[in-house]
This record gives C-alpha cells, structure tokens and sequence, in this order.
C-alpha cells in the first residue's frame, strides 16, 4: 500500500499535459473545481498516482463537462449539490481507506445525460458479465442495452472524447438542439426520451421523441429495469449519483 504523499508527490505528473489537452481539444469542456480532500480521499482508495490522468482528474479537478454537459468525466468533486459527485462518491467507496476494498464490477468513471455508462474494467470483467480485458473501457449504451466494449484504456478514453469523434459515437442518439438542452442541465439531472431510445419509434426518428429534464438517479434506474425486462440481462452498477 502507497501513502497518499507517494501517490500526489510524483515527477512527471499528468496534470500539465491534461490541461493542456483540455485547452487545445476540439470539444467544449467545463472543467470543474475539485474539492482537494475528496480528491485525495480518491486517490488512496483508488491507489493511483497523479502521474495517471485518472489520478489527475481526482486531484485537479471537479470533473469535466464535455460537449456542453453531454457527457460527465467523474473527478474530485464536491458533490452534494455544487458540483458533479467525485469518483468516491459514484463508486461508493468505503468512508475511510479500506486496502481490501475494490469496486466488484469496474470503476464508474463517466456518464452522458441520457443513461450511457463509461466504466473502467476491473481485474476479472468476466466475472462481472462485462466484455473485455481487465483495464480496458466500457460503455452501457442506452439504446442497445448493453455493455460494449471499447479499445481504449482510461487515458486514452479521456484523450479520444476530446478528440471531436463524439460526434460519430452518438449518431442516432443525438437529435436537433440537443446541445442547449444537455447545457441547461443542472449536475444532478440528465435528459429522459420517450419514446425510450431503445424502442424501434425512436430509432425511425428520434427528433420526434419528447424529452424532459429529470434526476439522472431516474434516468440510469429506467435503462436498467429496462434491460432486465427486455432479458438483456441485468446491467450491474451504474453508479451511484
């Protein structure tokens, strides 16, 4: 076990060049103001240094709001109705450092407004029912059900939704002013659509669906009851907001 000195005091930290990614990317990205507690308090548990972007989100920040809120980078933040949840938080880790702890399913690590999940695999994905390999990205999209995996592990995940792809990714989940309405959003809300984005009415033409803003708790617990009644299986974990 590290010491949080060992993991904060490191050379070559990532902060800088995650800035700097940060300024130069081809999206729009509100970078929230971390609470320096909660931030350290995710670094122990989560045993990562700062010299990793996953390390640096925690301790640098409050978490990221990219593509005008569409989609939520969890960091340090303070939660509790002033700002996103921190990984903590989302992940519910133990209330004081525990060594033995792990999240049984992957690290929740971000989230859109409409109930997808970006989750980091665990040591044994299988197990959990997720695809992919231990380290790896994944994401529970909410118009299949399902969680697909990504060939991406979590910097380079953070690296590509900066990239300007989103774009691509979210065709047929996107639709005519969805941007001003993810921006509206306060942290704790995400976007309802119904028809449901998985049904066949939405996928002929999502800019006829209606949309409401409401508690992203209700979002994530509406694509997961979904799943199950559609025997897509249950999702697991979807985080904790």
């Amino acid at each position: 076990m590290r010491e949080i000195d060992e993991l904060v005091q490191v050379e070559e930290p990532a902060w800088p060049e995650l800035r700097k990614m940060v300024a130069d990317g081809s999206v729009p990205v509100q970078v929230l103001p971390a609470d320096p507690g909660e931030g350290r308090r995710c670094l122990l548990q989560m045993q990562v240094t700062a010299r990793s972007v996953l390390g640096a989100l925690a301790l640098h920040t409050g978490g990221l709001l990219v593509d005008d809120g569409w989609v939520r980078v969890f960091g340090g933040g303070p939660g509790a109705g002033t700002g996103l949840p921190s990984l903590a938080q989302v992940n519910r880790f133990p209330a004081e450092f525990d060594p033995g702890w792990h999240p049984a399913t992957g690290l929740v690590v971000g989230q859109d407004v409409v109930g997808g999940v970006f989750a980091l695999n665990g040591g044994d994905p299988a197990a959990a029912g997720r695809p992919g390999a231990p380290g790896q990205m994944t994401y529970f999209a909410p118009d299949t059900l399902a969680w697909e995996v990504m060939e991406l592990g979590h910097s380079g995940w953070v690296a590509w939704l900066l990239s300007g792809r989103l774009e691509t990714f979210y065709d047929g989940l996107r639709w005519p002013g969805w941007r001003a309405e993810a921006a509206a959003l306060d942290h704790s809300q995400g976007i309802a659509v119904y028809p449901f984005l998985w049904s066949g009415e939405a996928h002929a033409d999502l800019a006829a669906t209606s949309r409401r803003p409401v508690p992203m708790r209700e979002v994530l617990g509406v694509v997961a009851e979904a799943a199950r009644q559609a025997g897509a299986g249950d999702a697991g974990f979807l985080g904790e907001v």
